[in-house]
């Protein structure tokens, strides 16, 4: 019976994770080395002669011991010395180990003298000593071995350091990557050298490293060491200097990774896993747009928002936003149910208690637009639901009328039928002089939110005209003519150029070819494009929400134009390859309806300053109000007849600004 209970005890014993196993060893060490380094004090104490230990020491140190051991064992657990991974230890264990030895001495002196028998002051001192060594001796040792055991390992089984790395950054974040590279059993990389611009720390080294330069270096020190991985590690610098270090070492071929943030150093969350792949935002050389929100946040709160395209680029980035601020009710509304779906996911599990609701419904429905006013009735409602790509447009123009102009007018008659208080178009820098469908038609939004505006202002938004296609006959009787009392609902657009990393944009798709081989394919050499993150976007147009009086366009300031040539070339040299050698880079002509460069105001306009200085107001150009709720009848009846043919011409006829390009040569 007795070997069976033993032999079960083994058994439960093996069972333990591997983390509690080491837990109890280091445990069992500790109760013996805690009292072995009193004892070996009091040993020393008399020249290592056990035979002379007066009894009365031995009695009491015999005495104290178990009391000892089970305060150490107590103390250490609360100290978290068996909660810690010590195969990553480092200062700040040796740290708690000596607050643990300082206690514990303490407590050890007060209650032997007081309980047994006063020690010679020897035993004291050395006693705590001899604990702090063998304490902090089998932590650090363990880190070692595991170390030792996984160079040994990679040497025998024919694995070499796969990476030579070169740093870039001497400072503390710099330093705690190296210790994780250096410890890792699992990084197979090894640091050769280290640039910094602070030359305090050149011709030094840092745990055997050598600070070799500041950025003028970088060059040579990857020919010198043959260097195949770039780590940027320092989360503190300006973006301006980001960029001008990553710009050469993009020149590198090497593979360039950065930290994200300081926020990360905050935290203590520094490693090697939380470097990630230099983005062409890090290359933008632009600080980050930071705003004061207090206004947005005051707008928003306890409101019911109904954010249209709510599972696009923009409209998710709008939702998330808008999340932040705790609205009443948030909808999102889109005709894509699993676009919708995943904002709608993303946002219960960061906001449970958000109240939210997701419907799936076209913006061209008037039925179910008008429903969905009547419901909720919502008191701001960001627009961005739209058609976007210029080439697919150029070939469904009769689409692009439908969804952007006619779904706009729809929204916006529902809006104030219903007593909205504040409708936002999100606009495009392709509605300025369109030489394209998909802008001609977001120009005719801004333009069906200036007339909105204007009718409502002069008292006449009974004379708005319905639009309704053949499947809308059936409208409610609450949307008949002399139903609408006086509407207070302010109409204003927001006009802003490309977002980065948006659905369709160009980058995702350089990406692609990257990684499939090439080419890239850019349309023409000098094509330029203004950029501007999505994040950063949304918050200028929350921000001009709250601005807006009535009919403005407000124009938000992108910053200087990019060649897209440019941004694909420095994503080929980022993917550690070259242009036209390893990818090539293909011209493949400008595409219908495509500029060489974007506008952000047309010239008629104008421009008027806000308190925001990323944020103008366009003077609106003027047209006759009544003349153009004809001519959206008439785009409305031809578009529905797809009358292909017919409905460009017709579209220039209304958009004076419009100049198709058919055709353009390379």
């Amino acid at each position: 019976m007795v070997t069976k209970k033993n032999t079960s005890k083994r058994r439960s014993f093996w069972r333990l994770s591997h983390s509690k196993q080491i837990m109890l060893y280091l445990m069992a060490y500790d109760a013996i080395v805690v009292n072995m380094a009193y004892f070996m004090a009091l040993w020393l104490r008399f020249d290592l002669h056990f035979h002379v230990i007066p009894k009365i020491y031995l009695s009491a140190f015999l005495g104290f011991a178990p009391f000892y051991t089970i305060f150490c064992l107590f103390l250490f657990w609360k100290l978290k010395l068996y909660q810690s991974i010590w195969q990553y230890a480092s200062v700040a264990e040796a740290n708690r180990v000596i607050f643990a030895t300082g206690i514990s001495a303490t407590v050890h002196i007060l209650l032997i003298t007081l309980l047994f028998h006063r020690m010679p002051l020897s035993y004291y001192i050395f006693g705590a000593l001899f604990q702090f060594v063998l304490v902090t001796f089998i932590r650090f040792v363990y880190r070692f071995l595991l170390w030792e055991r996984a160079k040994y390992s990679n040497v025998h089984n024919g694995i070499a350091p796969a990476s030579r790395i070169l740093l870039i950054g001497a400072g503390d974040a710099g330093q705690i990557i190296l210790r994780d590279i250096q410890r890792s059993q699992f990084t197979h990389g090894k640091v050769y050298a280290i640039i910094d611009d602070d030359s305090d720390k050149w011709e030094r080294s840092i745990s055997g490293v050598p600070v070799v330069g500041g950025r003028d270096e970088i060059l040579s020190a990857v020919k010198k060491y043959n260097i195949n991985k770039i780590y940027f590690t320092i989360p503190s610098t300006s973006a301006q200097t980001r960029r001008d270090i990553l710009n050469i070492c993009k020149e590198t071929q090497c593979q360039i990774k950065v930290l994200p943030g300081i926020y990360q150093l905050v935290n203590e969350e520094i490693s090697v896993r939380q470097l990630k792949e230099v983005s062409v935002e890090d290359l933008l050389g632009r600080e980050p747009i930071i705003m004061n929100m207090t206004d947005v946040s005051s707008f928003i709160t306890g409101k019911t928002i109904l954010v249209t395209g709510g599972g696009g680029s923009i409209g998710s980035e709008l939702c998330r936003q808008i999340a932040l601020y705790k609205p009443k009710l948030l909808i999102i509304f889109d005709m894509y149910e699993n676009n919708a779906y995943d904002i709608e996911q993303e946002l219960k599990r960061k906001y449970p208690t958000l109240n939210l609701k997701a419907i799936i419904g076209s913006v061209r429905d008037s039925r179910r637009i008008n429903r969905i006013f009547e419901i909720y009735k919502p008191e701001i409602v960001y627009h961005a639901a739209a058609h976007k790509h210029v080439p697919l447009m150029e070939g469904s123009p009769c689409e692009a009328v439908k969804n952007n102009a006619i779904g706009t007018y729809k929204t916006a008659y529902a809006a104030m039928k219903n007593g909205c208080k504040r409708f936002v178009l999100i606009s495009t820098d392709k509605a300025v002089n369109p030489v394209n469908i998909m802008g001609a038609s977001k120009r005719l939004c801004e333009m069906i939110i200036q007339t909105f505006d204007y009718m409502i202002k002069n008292h006449r938004e009974q004379e708005l005209p319905l639009l309704h296609a053949h499947m809308d006959d059936d409208l409610s009787s609450m949307e008949k003519k002399g139903q609408i009392q006086h509407s207070q609902t302010q109409f204003v657009a927001v006009r802003f150029g490309n977002v980065l990393g948006s659905n369709g944009s160009v980058i995702p798709l350089f990406k692609r070819q990257i990684e499939e081989g090439g080419p890239v394919t850019v349309t023409h050499p000098d094509i330029i494009r203004y950029f501007m993150t999505i994040p950063e976007a949304v918050s200028l147009v929350l921000k001009a929400s709250v601005m807006g009086k009535g009919s403005e366009i407000f124009v938000l300031d992108m910053g200087s134009p990019v060649k897209i040539d440019t941004l694909a070339r420095n994503l080929i040299k980022l993917s550690g390859l070259r242009p036209n050698i390893d990818i090539k880079i293909t011209y493949t002509g400008l595409r219908s309806g495509e500029k060489l460069y974007e506008e952000k105001l047309m010239a008629e306009e104008g421009l008027t300053r806000t308190e925001n200085n990323l944020i103008h107001i366009g003077r609106p150009i003027p047209f006759d109000n009544d003349t153009f709720l004809t001519q959206v009848k008439q785009l409305m009846n031809a578009s529905y007849a797809e009358q292909e043919d017919k409905i460009c011409s017709l579209v220039a006829s209304v958009v004076s600004t419009y100049h198709p390009i058919r055709e353009v040569k390379k």
